[in-house]
């Protein structure tokens, strides 16, 4: 009974180990699997090759997810040191923004993107001018960014001046420009800068005017957006809940 208690012993050992040694291999290479998927999810700076496999569309759907862990408090764990490093020595950025200089809305931060990923314009009211038109311009046709996205953003002060005829050297200048939103958003409401629910509207309008501006003003861009090259789109932040509204131009 021993001898044979023994065989089945010698005969249990091998087979143990073998499933050891299986069960170890699949680990590591779950684990490979892992480590080289992340260098790639994660890449410290956007590569040329990877910017041209991706659509205008593409590249809403990686700022919507952005925003939406930014709004939700599971922002990545960004290297801004390593992104500097990798993207010193070139930039292939995916889009071009332009957006307000409130201090409270940031879009790589809101949008949760990397150092390289976006070329930013920021004027108060994001409004165009030739010189931010040239930018653009510049952006698209000469680096290759695939998206033009302007921001607005709720409580805005440039747009509360515009209501209220503010003026202030050439800060009059350029509440001008926002302006024809003001006229052209009704409202049942106050249309005054303490009626909140306009100044958003009038705000969300500007977005959309400027880019029926941006259009009109720069026949670079109308021409590359009707390829097909680029897309050209709004949106609007709100500063209470961090959430970014998407919508087509």
């Amino acid at each position: 009974m021993s001898a044979q208690g023994g065989t089945g012993q010698c005969l249990d050992h091998p087979d143990r180990r073998g499933i050891l040694k299986a069960s170890g291999a699949m680990v590591a290479l779950a684990l490979f699997g892992t480590v080289a998927l992340s260098s790639i999810a994660y890449a410290d700076a956007l590569t040329q090759a990877q910017r041209a496999k991706l659509t205008p569309d593409d590249i809403l759907a990686l700022m919507k997810k952005g925003n939406k862990r930014f709004s939700t408090g599971k922002r990545e764990d960004h290297n801004y040191l390593a992104q500097q490093r990798a993207s010193a020595k070139g930039q292939h950025p995916m889009a071009v923004l332009l957006s307000c200089i409130d201090s409270r809305a940031p879009a790589e931060t809101i949008m949760d993107l990397k150092i390289g990923d976006t070329f930013n314009s920021r004027v108060a009211g994001n409004v165009e001018s030739p010189d931010i038109l040239g930018s653009m311009e510049f952006a698209c046709k000469v680096e290759g960014a695939k998206l033009v996205l302007v921001m607005g953003h709720t409580s805005c002060g440039a747009i509360k001046g515009a209501i209220d005829n503010a003026e202030l050297g050439n800060l009059t200048g350029l509440l001008a420009k926002i302006k024809p939103a003001v006229e052209a958003t009704t409202s049942s409401g106050d249309r005054t800068s303490k009626n909140a629910a306009f100044v958003d509207a009038v705000a969300r309008k500007n977005v959309e005017l400027t880019i029926a501006n941006i259009r009109r003003d720069s026949p670079v861009l109308a021409d590359m957006e009707k390829q097909g090259a680029i897309k050209v789109a709004g949106a609007m932040y709100n500063l209470e809940t961090g959430v970014v509204d998407f919508f087509a131009g």
